[in-house]
């Protein structure tokens, strides 16, 4: 026991040192989250349609069972309506199939989402229709975590001490049911020590699971809600921040709309308080809660939105209060300004006469300055053409000096291995070597190649650049291994200056109306004007040059 509250007081004291520059950090990943909390949904939307995409008639019973399952899952926390629906379809087919394991399966999944959106009778009849002698061993886990969190929904608005002991003899059970190796039973384990008070147990645990867990885990949010908790019991205020924003930001970006963590967090903001921060996330729930049909934490947020929002309205209220002293103050500084106009106008009339030259001074003298500025820029670009044409050169005359030595002694070796066939008269072979394309195709493949890395070699950021000129769905995404690929050598060459469709062809060997093409479609994909778009490639690492 001394070692448990060793462990407590440390861990408390290791995490009470961090910086106030990570727990920025914490809130700056909250807020973004709940500024893009729309991108996540619509992530999750597109990822259960793609599922959807699978035709249910295909199916055979057992699978279209199954795959109603998985919706069944997707939905459970998201949208709990849909989620219902996917169950009773598992109803009626488990009854066709006359499997009983399968029926069962589906009713307690129906009775949770039923508790979970204040349908309570409803859940208790379906649970109580359940016979727990008569059920599947592998169903136990699901009939105690159902009665469970049945009993937590309605406890939710009743705080009876009837239910809790009731939570807790679910969880037991469930506890006896469960393998102890898995993370089901490790998080209900932890769950029962913050229920027993064991805090430093709960820590310990808690911190073996984390180090383990990434925060994309689903059940990253559940632990770090768990810390959250222990930290509210113990009143440690600046831990249950902490821990209560990490397991709302992973909700959030996990799109789960059955969530503690936000309403948990409203609560600490109101207590420190942050009115504004504490509305904004209490609104976020509220809708969340909505969206999902999540009964019972609607019921649960009503109890501290119309507290929040008070505060927020006498905030408000206060506010316009100091803007209405700011609009007098600022009215008075008015006046005060249309005096000090009215003075130095008098004053400017004694001088319009040389103000009236100096303004036509003044205006050659800007025209001047104009025309200084706009040869001066036309210089500073005519210098970086010209400093980045003599880079390019000096790089490929280097470069095709290399390519020249190269291919004089292929052609060499190609030459003595004829020489040599010719010799002893194999003219098959040198008829097979010469007909066939394989050396010219292996020589066109190094010079792309080549091409390739002299070219990047000179602007390094071409394909970032020619990817920023692109709408975000229509980007340019290479293999494994590719530097450049058909589009972009097309537009590398018009890089260089290149910008003949004929010669581009010939280079790269495809046919005109390819070339042409390509050239279109990469115009019509701009985020930039079709017409400025080759111009802008034209510009792209022009500065600075690399050296």
């Amino acid at each position: 026991m001394k070692n448990y509250l060793l462990f407590f007081v440390l861990f408390t004291i290791s995490y009470s040192g961090y910086s106030s520059s990570t727990s920025d950090s914490i809130f700056d990943k909250l807020n973004d989250a709940l500024k893009n909390k729309q991108k996540y949904v619509l992530l999750k939307e597109e990822r259960i349609l793609n599922f959807k995409k699978i035709k249910s008639e295909d199916l055979t019973k057992e699978q279209e069972y199954n795959y109603n399952k998985t919706l069944y899952t997707e939905y459970q926390k998201f949208k709990s309506d849909s989620a219902i629906l996917y169950v009773k379809k598992n109803l009626v087919i488990a009854a066709a199939l006359q499997n009983a394991a399968l029926s069962n399966l589906a009713e307690l999944q129906l009775a949770n989402l039923y508790s979970s959106s204040g349908k309570y009778r409803e859940s208790e009849a379906i649970l109580k229709s359940i016979n727990k002698k008569t059920l599947d061993k592998s169903l136990l886990p699901n009939y105690y975590i159902v009665y469970r969190e049945f009993f937590e929904h309605y406890n939710a608005n009743s705080f009876s001490k009837i239910y809790i002991e009731q939570i807790g003899k679910y969880r037991d059970s469930l506890l006896g049911v469960l393998n102890p190796a898995t993370l089901n039973f490790k998080i209900n384990q932890i769950q029962k020590n913050v229920f027993d008070k064991k805090f430093a147990v709960a820590l310990k645990q808690l911190s073996i699971l984390l180090k383990s867990t990434k925060e994309e885990d689903s059940q990253y949010a559940m632990i770090t809600y768990l810390f959250g908790k222990i930290y509210e019991t113990t009143h440690q205020l600046e831990l249950k921040k902490r821990y209560y924003a990490l397991s709302a930001t992973a909700d959030i970006k996990n799109a789960i709309k059955d969530n503690a963590s936000l309403q948990e967090l409203a609560s600490v903001f109101y207590e420190i308080g942050d009115v504004d921060m504490a509305y904004k996330l209490t609104q976020s729930a509220i809708e969340d809660a909505l969206y999902c049909n999540v009964q019972f934490r609607t019921l649960l947020m009503s109890q501290i939105y119309s507290i929040i929002n008070t505060a927020y309205l006498e905030r408000e209220a206060q506010r316009k209060t100091e803007l209405q002293l700011y609009l007098l103050c600022i009215s008075l500084l008015s006046g005060f300004l249309i005096v000090a106009i009215v003075y130095v106008y008098r004053q400017m009339k004694k001088v319009s006469k040389i103000r009236g030259e100096l303004f036509v001074t003044s205006q050659k003298l800007a025209e001047l300055n104009k025309d200084i500025t706009e040869t001066n820029n036309e210089l500073q670009e005519r210098n970086a053409q010209l400093s980045e044409s003599n880079h390019v050169k000096e790089e490929y005359i280097a470069h095709f000096f290399s390519l020249c030595s190269s291919y004089i002694n292929k052609l060499e070796n190609y030459r003595v291995i004829l020489n040599k066939k010719a010799a002893v008269k194999q003219f098959d072979e040198i008829y097979k070597i010469l007909k066939s394309t394989t050396l010219v195709e292996k020589e066109l493949q190094e010079l792309y190649e080549n091409f390739d890395v002299i070219f990047l070699n000179l602007y390094p950021t071409f394909v970032k650049d020619f990817n920023a000129l692109l709408i975000n769905e229509e980007q340019i995404v290479l293999k494994q291994g590719e530097l450049l690929n058909t589009e972009l050598r097309i537009f590398a060459l018009i890089r260089l200056g290149i910008t003949d469709s004929v010669k581009i062809a010939a280079f790269l060997r495809y046919s005109l109306s390819t070339i042409y093409n390509y050239r279109t479609k990469a115009r019509n994909k701009a985020v930039v004007s079709r017409n400025d778009f080759e111009e802008m490639v034209m510009k792209i690492g022009l500065l600075p040059l690399r050296a």
